[in-house]
């Protein structure tokens, strides 16, 4: 026996060193630029965690939320969901002639973008009615599944689930790995996103909130069925955000994560809290690998919002000097 002990002891002492080389080799946030950023989420979720800690938080009440376009996915030269709604009112034109001369779908059948985006959020809003309505959920899920699995970005030429923040990704890991359960509450439509946010940011369903339309329960053909209305039911944007963290989590965040003034409150609420609270913004600074806006841009305007992280201390993330990559490499 002495033999066999004597014998595994230097087995242990590899298998220890090799272990020991991994956990250096993967550190968190790779993808991240030493500095202030990078630290500054490490140290919160090192604070947190840690049973020593003063500022100690149990692991029911890790609670961080994320926006979605422009947070966790980009949102230029429009909101993804936009050119989904564009897709599906071509698809649907010859079942509405009345189309070809009332705005915006007019703009829309004629590729003039700019006219489309000029009847702002009412021209939006009207858009997405006529086309994520008058079908059950269940057809509205495979509908827009099988628009990711073929549309392609028209600047990068990629499939829109790629157009994801790789250092996001890695911060959404890094989080439940120390025991986060991590939501996204987005201004999206959330049967929009549901579809796939498990796959792509290992993001549940019923932890995804997000606008929706009014659901209708109807027996169709002897089985139960929820029909979508074209009648806006909850908006998730700027304070609606709160309130459906308050009416959907039940708790107050200790982390909050966005990139425009319509997640302001929801990073306000969040850091208003007792004990250690984290916001931050990623700010789209880098016009070489993404795109660069901020006070003045119509998609992702980033101006109170900018001002208050600044008073607040707020970490604030310069994309292109905090972040080693954009977007996942291509597969």
């Amino acid at each position: 026996m002495n033999n066999i002990k004597l014998t595994m002891l230097p087995l242990f002492f590899i298998l220890c060193f090799i272990g020991k080389g991994i956990a250096e080799t993967n550190p968190p946030l790779a993808s991240w630029n030493e500095g202030k950023a990078k630290q500054s989420v490490i140290a919160f979720v090192e604070n947190v965690v840690s049973t020593d800690s003063a500022d100690f938080v149990p692991p029911s009440e890790r609670i961080a939320v994320f926006d979605n376009d422009g947070t966790l996915w980009a949102e230029q030269p429009v909101y993804f969901q936009l050119f989904f709604a564009i897709n599906r009112i071509k698809a649907l034109a010859s079942e509405h002639p009345e189309w070809k001369t009332k705005e915006p779908f007019a703009s829309v059948l004629k590729g003039d973008m700019e006219s489309v985006l000029a009847g702002g959020e009412h021209a939006i809003l009207e858009l997405v009615m006529a086309s994520h309505a008058g079908m059950s959920t269940n057809e509205f899920e495979v509908i827009v599944n099988a628009w990711l699995a073929e549309a392609i970005h028209p600047d990068s030429g990629r499939p829109y689930t790629e157009m994801v923040y790789q250092p996001m990704l890695e911060l959404l890991h890094y989080l439940r790995e120390n025991n986060f359960k991590t939501f996204i509450v987005s201004g999206g439509g959330i049967e929009f996103m549901r579809p796939w946010t498990e796959q792509v940011y290992g993001i549940p369903p019923e932890q995804v909130i997000g606008s929706s339309i009014q659901v209708e329960f109807e027996i169709q053909d002897g089985s139960p069925t929820l029909i979508r209305q074209p009648e806006l039911d909850f908006y998730d944007d700027k304070e609606g955000k709160v309130v459906a963290i308050h009416q959907q989590i039940g708790r107050r965040p200790i982390a909050a994560f966005g990139n425009s003034d319509g997640d302001l409150q929801m990073l306000q609420w969040t850091t208003a809290g007792d004990g250690a609270r984290f916001a931050l913004y990623v700010h789209h600074t880098d016009d070489k690998r993404e795109w660069a806006y901020d006070r003045e841009s119509s998609i992702g305007r980033f101006d109170k919002g900018l001002d208050e992280a600044k008073e607040k201390g707020w970490t604030v993330v310069n994309m292109k000097q905090d972040w080693k990559t954009i977007f996942p490499a291509k597969k």
